[in-house]
């Protein structure tokens, strides 16, 4: 396993020193006093496997494909976003805008992920241990999310084919968004993503499915007000 220290080093000399190993064949690299730097291990488009020993900041692991970035703390504003493929894990916290456009791979927060979590998601899976805030899953294309916990306002707003499993309250659904009960297949895969990437066993029966009354896909005049309401 490779090892580098952040102390004294900017976020481009970090960045730099990771591609640096992964070039060199590296596929274990560790990332000591990340001290909550923005930008951290972005781009990365191989298999390695990069572990931030700390709370990282604003849009860490943005833009990876096929890389597996585990952060050992909280996350800010960002995370994973524009993801292409790989696997993106904090133990904490995460911020605005956790997995935003993301087109595949699985986001995992083990704690709570603030307001616009998986926005415009266009694949992947976003697992979220606690809560999420205010308009998550809005406008998202296709993917799955599952939050644990309770949810904010305007939950699933506007969305096309994402589904959104949510094991506790929801405070309020977003435009065009509708509860279903999960079927047998989709208890089953939420017990098998929970058990996977948070490690509980969990009873899944309380768990709701939103998904997208479908009003917003083509426009119709006489759901004026429903438009109106979303724009």
């Amino acid at each position: 396993m490779a090892q580098l220290t952040c102390n004294g080093k900017s976020t481009r000399e970090i960045n730099r020193e990771i591609r640096a190993f992964v070039a060199a064949g590296e596929r274990e690299v560790r990332v000591l006093d990340p001290g909550a730097r923005h930008n951290l291990g972005v781009a990365l488009l191989d298999p390695v496997h990069l572990t931030l020993e700390g709370s990282a900041g604003y849009y860490c692991a943005g833009m990876i494909d096929g890389a597996t970035v585990e952060v050992k703390g909280s996350a800010g504003w960002g995370l994973a976003e524009s993801m292409m493929s790989g696997k993106v894990v904090v133990h904490g916290n995460a911020g605005n805008g956790t997995a935003a456009s993301i087109r595949g791979g699985v986001v995992v927060v083990r704690g709570h992920a603030s307001a616009r979590l998986g926005v415009a998601m266009k694949g992947g899976l976003i697992v979220v241990g606690g809560d999420c805030g205010y308009m998550a899953g809005f406008m998202g294309q296709m993917g799955r999310i599952i939050v644990c916990g309770d949810t904010g306002e305007a939950f699933a707003d506007s969305m096309y084919e994402t589904e959104c499993f949510v094991g506790g309250e929801i405070a309020e659904l977003g435009n065009d968004a509708v509860v279903e009960t999960p079927g047998e297949n989709e208890f089953a895969f939420l017990r098998n993503a929970i058990q996977e990437h948070l490690g509980k066993h969990r009873d899944v029966k309380s768990f709701k499915k939103v998904v997208a009354g479908r009003k917003l896909w083509n426009f119709d005049k006489d759901e004026r007000a429903v438009w109106r309401e979303a724009l």
